[in-house]
């Protein structure tokens, strides 16, 4: 059944310096030509492919709403792998609208979300891995995060996996080649032969899960907690670090009551920050379940940030904390209002977590802190290059794989005929495939590709 013709605006619905539309079908270069007027009055058609044409884009009366360029790719050259086109106007909503609701009228229909991209799954332009990346290049917020993406969609992942899967079908079409063909002059089928290639399977599927603890912060960031006594400000510096009065600040201790969460970029590294409650012993019983969400956002934190006042210097309940937050996760102990005269310390700062002073009030020091982190959290410069799973979709296909392969190995050492765990061998393969979408079911990629905006 031949695709429907569809049309989107590709851009976000406000005021920009440019706004596209796209079409993807049969017939999007005369559909895209109906509503566009080239400058030397030729139709779109008969000026070559993937040229930009500069004329006119007129509404669905036929009148001129913008001057604009146009281009057109023929099947199987473009994005999605059908015959494309895009009108690249002036970034006005409205003029956009008009130029879309043109299309609508000479057969084109709304595109959905993620169509394009599911366009180009389904036509071979790129694999599942690939369509998830382009997902992970629009909400990269991290200059690594942008590489990273960018070398999934080129194929990092499914290079790497399409190793893996290659390895385990030819341990299968030899054993169908000894099998069908007994009197050619082929290497047996032993155990030998079947344990070698399970090993490596074996070995090369613990490495790629290994990174997906990497990829997953990567994308969505490292869970941060705020921690401290009350008034030493932990609130003052989340907002620092997210750019906005995020947290309520006052000189009243005890004002933070309940945890509040914000996302910045600190260094290289993006953080999911939680300023939490002074942790302090409280009769109060609303700030006595602040205190125990704290420790809460502690035990759940892969980085604490244990704020204290350098003004007043470190108390026994900062050691404390800082103890407890060690034990947890590391830890970087925040040395807060260094525009201001310091207090006393009673141990040796080299003696604590690792220590950097900052001013949460004027940004000093935030600069070293985010180097720190940088330290600390060195996935941007490790993945840059590597293929990472990003997400919980592709290590649960990847682990699947990897527990198949296990069992197969397993079987083999127990006596088992290479010809029994096969079926071992087949079930990975179809995790494998799940993984860059040889063998994912429909509802599956339906979910992916409804996380994708209208028009990509």
């Amino acid at each position: 059944m031949p695709s429907e013709l569809i049309a989107a605006i590709a851009t976000g619905p406000v005021r920009a310096a440019i706004g596209t539309v796209r079409l993807s079908g049969p017939g999007a270069a005369r559909c895209a030509g109906a509503v566009f007027r080239p400058a030397d009055g030729r139709a779109l058609e008969i000026h070559p492919p993937k040229t930009l044409v500069y004329g006119t884009v007129l509404d669905r009366t036929g009148k001129g709403v913008d001057m604009a360029l146009a281009v057109w790719w023929p099947e199987g050259s473009g994005y999605t792998g059908e015959e494309a086109a895009e009108l690249q106007c002036h970034g006005s909503p409205m003029a956009l609208s008009l130029a879309l609701e043109a299309l609508f009228a000479h057969g084109a229909r709304q595109a959905g979300p993620g169509e394009f991209t599911r366009r180009a799954f389904l036509n071979g332009k790129l694999d599942l891995t690939q369509a998830e990346a382009v997902m992970d290049l629009i909400d990269a917020e991290t200059p690594q995060a942008v590489r990273q993406a960018a070398g999934q969609i080129s194929g990092l992942l499914s290079h790497r996996v399409e190793e893996i899967y290659g390895g385990l079908v030819d341990v299968m079409a030899h054993f169908h080649a000894v099998l069908d063909y007994p009197d050619e002059d082929l290497d047996p089928f032993t155990g030998e032969t079947v344990e070698k290639a399970l090993e490596q399977a074996e070995r090369a599927l613990e490495a790629l899960l290994a990174t997906g603890g990497r990829g997953r912060l990567l994308n969505r960031g490292v869970p941060c907690a705020i921690v401290g006594r009350p008034n030493v400000g932990k609130s003052t510096l989340l907002n620092a670090l997210a750019g906005c009065e995020r947290a309520i600040v006052t000189d009243i201790p005890g004002t933070t009551r309940d945890t509040v969460e914000a996302r910045c970029v600190l260094g290289e590294t993006l953080l999911r920050l939680v300023d939490t409650a002074g942790v302090r012993e409280t009769a109060d019983p609303v700030e006595r379940l602040g205190v125990e969400r704290s420790r809460r956002a502690m035990e759940e934190a892969q980085l604490i940030l244990v704020v204290a006042d350098r003004c007043v210097g470190l108390t026994q309940e900062d050691m404390e904390l800082c103890r407890e937050a060690v034990g947890l996760a590391p830890t970087i102990l925040v040395w807060n209002k260094c525009d201001l005269p310091a207090g006393d310390a009673p141990v040796p700062l080299e003696a604590l977590p690792d220590a950097v002073e900052v001013s949460a009030k004027t940004g000093a020091g935030l600069e070293a802190l985010g180097e720190k982190v940088d330290r600390l959290f060195p996935h941007g410069a490790k993945g840059e290059g590597e293929a990472l799973l990003t997400n919980a979709r592709q290590t649960e296909a990847a682990g699947r794989a990897l527990t198949a392969v296990e069992r197969a190995g397993s079987a083999l050492k127990m006596g088992v005929t290479p010809d029994a765990l096969l079926t071992d061998v087949e079930e990975a393969l179809s995790a494998l495939g799940e993984l860059t979408g040889k063998t994912v079911r429909e509802d599956v990629t339906d979910r992916i590709f409804s996380r994708f905006c209208v028009g990509k």
